[in-house]
C-alpha cells in the first residue's frame, strides 16, 4: 500500500514538473484560446442557435399534426346521441386528429428560411472574426513576452560589466592606485542596475501573467519559448493602402457579417410585405367519441321501420361508438387581410427603417476599416522608420562603448564618464528592441488586413 501511495505521489509530482517546465510556442498559444476561449464558445452556441433557426424555418414548409382527447363528466339534462334530451348523469371521451399545411402565404416562409441562412452565414463570420481578435491578442501579448525577456538580457549583461567594474575598483583601491571613493561609484551603479534588473524582472513576470489571462490558464508556472526574432530585411511590403483596403473588403469577416446582415434586412422588408398578401391553407383531420349514461348499460335501439312499436337493443358498447362516430374533414381556408391596426403597415416601415440601418452600418464598417488601416499603415511605416534609426543609433553606442570600455581600462575615462556611455549604449538597446518588436507586430496588422493568415 505504502508503495503504490509513493508510486502516485511521485507520478503527479513528475507531472506538476513537466506542466511547470513546458514552455509554450507560439502555435500553442494561439490553438489553445482557439479551443478554450469562453468567448469563442460562446460564439459557437449562437452558431448552433442559428442552425436551430434554420430547422424551425424549414418546418414551416411541412404539415403538422396534432392528437386530442378528453374525458367529461355531464350533471342534469344534455342532448344525447340520438339528438334527445336526457336527464341524466353521464361520462362521454372524445378523440381526435387534425393536420394543416400552409399551402401560400406570401412567400413568407421561403423568405424566412433564407433570412435563417443568412443569419447562420452571418455567425459564422462573426465567429472568426472574434478568433481573428483572440489571435492578434495573443500575438501581441507573447511578443510583449519576448520583448520583455530581451530587455532582461540586456539588463543582466549590465550587471555582469557592473560587477567588473567593482572588483576593477577594489582591486585599485587597494593597491592604492586609486581613491575610495572610485569603489564606491562603482557600488552605486552596480545597485542602480540590480533595481533595473529587478524592474524588467517584474515587467516580464507581469507580461507572462498577461498573456496567462488571456489564454485564462493558471499563471504558475507558465513560460514561452525563447524566440530569438531577427530582422533581415526591414521594409513594407505594401506601397500604399489603396491595395491593402481592397484586399480587406473581399475578406475580412467583419465586412462580410455586414454584407449578409444588408441581405438579410432586404429579406425582412419582404417578410413583411407578405402580410399584405391573402394566405391559403388546407387542413384536415378526423374524430370520434364515446357517451355513456350513468347506471345504464351502453346499448342503443334499432327500430323497425315497418313497426315502429318493435324496438330491439343492441350492444353499443366503447368500441362500437368509437367506429360509428368516426368523422372526416378536409378544406381549405383563404385569408384575406384587409384591416389589422395598422400593424402590417408599422411592420414594413420597421423592416425598411432597419434596412437603412444595416446599409449604413455597412458603409460606417468600410469607413471605420479604411481609417484602421491607414492608421496601422502610417504606424508601421513610422515603426519602420524607428527601427532603421535605432538600428544606427546601436551601430554607433556600441562603437563608442568598446571605446569608452578601453579607455576605462586604461585610467583614462571616469568611472562617472564610462557610466554615461554606457546608459547611452542601454537607452541604445532597449529603443532597439522596443523598435524591433513594435515594428513585427505593426507588420503583422498589416497583413491581417491584407488576409495573409495571423498563425502560420
Amino acid at each position: 500500500m505504502r508503495t503504490k501511495i509513493v508510486t502516485i505521489l511521485a507520478l503527479v509530482l513528475f507531472t506538476i514538473t513537466n506542466a511547470q517546465d513546458k514552455k509554450w510556442s507560439l502555435q500553442e498559444c494561439v490553438q489553445y484560446a482557439l479551443d478554450n476561449n469562453i468567448s469563442i464558445k460562446q460564439q459557437e452556441l449562437n452558431n448552433e442557435l442559428a442552425e436551430e433557426n434554420i430547422l424551425v424555418a424549414r418546418g414551416n414548409f411541412y404539415p403538422n399534426l396534432n392528437g386530442s382527447a378528453s374525458q367529461d363528466w355531464n350533471f342534469g339534462s344534455y342532448i344525447g346521441q340520438e339528438g334527445i334530451r336526457i336527464s341524466r348523469s353521464s361520462r362521454s371521451n372524445s378523440f381526435g386528429l387534425n393536420s394543416g399545411v400552409n399551402l401560400y402565404n406570401g412567400n413568407r416562409n421561403r423568405n424566412s428560411l433564407l433570412q435563417a441562412k443568412k443569419d447562420l452565414e452571418a455567425a459564422g463570420y462573426n465567429l472568426e472574426e472574434n478568433k481573428n481578435m483572440i489571435m492578434l491578442f495573443i500575438v501581441n501579448s507573447y511578443l510583449e513576452v519576448l520583448l520583455n525577456k530581451e530587455s532582461l538580457i540586456i539588463a543582466k549583461d549590465q550587471i555582469v560589466i557592473s560587477e567588473n567594474q567593482v572588483e576593477k575598483a577594489r582591486g585599485l583601491v587597494e593597491s592604492g592606485s586609486k581613491a575610495k571613493a572610485i569603489l564606491l561609484e562603482a557600488q552605486a551603479t552596480l545597485a542602480t542596475n540590480n533595481q533595473r534588473l529587478t524592474a524588467a524582472q517584474n515587467t516580464l513576470d507581469l507580461s507572462l501573467l498577461s498573456l496567462a489571462q488571456l489564454l485564462q490558464i493558471s499563471h504558475k508556472g507558465f513560460d514561452i519559448e525563447d524566440v530569438s526574432l531577427n530582422i533581415s530585411s526591414a521594409s513594407l511590403i505594401y506601397n500604399d493602402t489603396d491595395a491593402i483596403y481592397e484586399k480587406a473588403l473581399s475578406t475580412l469577416p467583419e465586412i462580410k457579417s455586414a454584407e449578409i446582415a444588408v441581405e438579410s434586412s432586404e429579406l425582412a422588408v419582404e417578410i413583411a410585405k407578405g402580410a399584405y398578401i391573402p394566405t391559403l391553407t388546407f387542413g384536415a383531420g378526423l374524430g370520434t367519441s364515446y357517451q355513456h349514461n350513468k347506471g345504464f348499460p351502453d346499448e342503443r335501439p334499432i327500430v323497425d321501420p315497418d313497426d315502429p312499436t318493435n324496438i330491439t337493443w343492441v350492444d353499443n358498447g366503447f368500441g362500437q361508438q368509437l367506429k360509428d362516430n368516426m368523422g372526416y374533414f378536409l378544406g381549405f381556408r383563404l385569408s384575406v387581410p384587409i384591416f389589422n391596426r395598422f400593424q402590417t403597415q408599422s411592420n414594413v416601415s420597421r423592416a425598411i427603417i432597419n434596412q437603412k440601418k444595416s446599409e449604413l452600418n455597412l458603409l460606417d464598417q468600410e469607413v471605420k476599416l479604411r481609417e484602421s488601416i491607414e492608421k496601422a499603415y502610417a504606424d508601421a511605416k513610422a515603426a519602420l522608420d524607428q527601427y532603421v534609426s535605432s538600428q544606427s543609433s546601436l551601430v554607433a553606442q556600441e562603437e563608442l562603448f568598446r571605446n569608452a570600455q578601453v579607455s576605462y581600462n586604461s585610467g583614462v575615462m571616469t568611472t562617472f564618464d564610462f557610466d554615461q556611455v554606457r546608459n547611452s549604449l542601454v537607452n541604445a538597446q532597449s529603443s532597439m528592441v522596443n523598435a524591433k518588436y513594435n515594428f513585427i507586430f505593426r507588420t503583422k496588422l498589416l497583413e491581417y488586413y491584407y488576409g495573409i493568415p495571423i498563425v502560420m
